[in-house]
């Protein structure tokens, strides 16, 4: 019988790159999925995976033929996912006032949202008809109150959270999990050049590390790290006037042209 097989999107960097380590080290066959498919294979290589135990996928999450057609040929060469993860995401601050940033928007959007959608979508009724498997989303503590010129991302991230909880409800029964993953603040590529402070921060290994365990316990969310969570909860309780007056002078995302 072959080991359990974990297909994760943007699997060629920060956090899909430790869950690809993360699930190989525990003796999972491992699909990845990412626009530079060649840096997979070196990466792939270095790791000194054998070639049964790794398939490289090119992809691109906001083309959604190009996603789809990765997932039916994950199914037909590999075999059907026990774990599908969509990690492939975006993050750029936008002001609303300059008409190029509605692209931010627009690019953010397909990336974050559709892009997970897409990715889900050849894998759901094959493991709706199998009785099992796990359909996991990658959101993000930004996606439960905005943050100044974090509105791309924090629109695109408070999507995902909804869009999941809906998933989840639509395959109660089925034998499909819906398992949303919401990180806090985790060192990544896409984090280095905040400008802003960031509390209880992870490396990308140890918040993989929780994130695989929550994935196989079949948490339906799960905030990582946990002193996130209260923080988030925290927030969510302000009134208005008061957040506003405390997130008045945070420093923003830079900007695509910063």
């Amino acid at each position: 019988m072959s080991p359990a097989l974990a297909y994760i999107t943007g699997a060629s960097s920060g956090i899909g790159q430790a869950l690809a380590l993360r699930y190989l080290r525990a003796g999972w066959r491992v699909a990845l999925v990412a626009r530079r498919a060649e840096s997979l294979q070196a990466w792939s290589a270095a790791q000194g995976a054998a070639a049964d135990r790794v398939r490289v996928f090119a992809a691109d999450v906001r083309d959604v033929d190009s996603i789809v057609q990765a997932g039916h040929d994950c199914t037909a060469q590999f075999g059907l996912p026990d774990v599908v993860i969509a990690n492939a995401g975006i993050s750029m601050g936008i002001d609303t006032a300059d008409r190029g940033d509605l692209e931010v928007l627009r690019t953010t959007f397909e990336t974050n949202n559709i892009g997970m959608v897409a990715t889900f979508h050849p894998f759901l009724a094959p493991m709706r008809r199998r009785g099992s498997g796990r359909l996991v989303g990658i959101a993000s503590v930004a996606g439960i109150r905005g943050l100044p010129g974090h509105g791309a991302y924090c629109a695109s991230k408070a999507a995902v959270i909804s869009y999941l909880e809906t998933l989840r409800v639509e395959c109660r029964g089925s034998g499909v999990q819906v398992v949303t993953i919401v990180p806090g603040y985790v060192d990544t590529p896409l984090t280095r050049g905040n400008r802003y402070a960031m509390p209880f921060m992870l490396s990308a290994e140890t918040f993989a590390e929780r994130a695989g365990r929550a994935i196989e316990a079949g948490a339906s969310y799960r905030v990582i790290p946990w002193q996130m969570g209260v923080v988030a909860k925290l927030l969510r309780l302000l009134p208005n006037p008061v957040y506003d007056r405390a997130l008045a002078g945070r420093g923003r995302k830079r900007r695509r042209d910063e």
